[in-house]
């Protein structure tokens, strides 16, 4: 077994990676945007459907790329929830959002702050980003099995030889 620091540090090398290349695919796509205002978009987008992730009938009806969730379906989210998983001041919040509102990305519903579902820019339904997560996704699990983690199992393997270190 290999030690569980290096482990952690090998997937922490290898996420940051993936994140990296997936934000810079984002900024790449989404020139005329500032990066903050995406990072709010997608965080009001995650918000929105991670109910539909968490069902497993929502989310096979929604797995095709030819699926768009709905937006009655989608689960709204305020400033403040933003401002808090961000980490970000909630007057900055509150002035991206209404200029994202004004350019019809964001719309207001009872429940809070959704991605519309017909927004121009095609944000939760573009297929070519889609298509080059699943390239970087399959980069880092090939990369991931390259340095010895195959699955869920080796990495709970490494949390129980860091709990056992630690209680020495």
């Amino acid at each position: 077994m290999r030690n569980a620091s290096d482990i952690i540090r090998t997937v922490s090398r290898h996420t940051l990676a993936y994140m990296l290349f997936s934000m810079s695919e984002l900024f790449r796509h989404y020139d005329e945007f500032d990066p903050l205002d995406l990072l709010i978009i997608h965080a009001v987008l995650n918000a929105n459907v991670i109910h539909v992730m968490n069902d497993p009938a929502l989310d096979e009806k929604f797995s095709s790329i030819h699926a768009v969730e709905p937006d009655v379906i989608k689960q709204g989210v305020s400033r403040a929830a933003l401002s808090r998983f961000l980490s970000l001041p909630l007057e900055t919040v509150r002035r991206r959002v209404t200029g994202l509102k004004r350019r019809k990305i964001l719309a207001e519903t009872k429940a809070g702050l959704i991605v519309t579902e017909q927004n121009a820019f095609r944000f939760g339904n573009n297929h070519e980003l889609q298509k080059t997560n699943m390239l970087l996704l399959a980069k880092l699990l090939r990369d991931l099995r390259r340095a010895g983690i195959s699955g869920p199992d080796d990495l709970r393997a490494s949390r129980g030889a860091a709990s056992a270190k630690k209680a020495r």
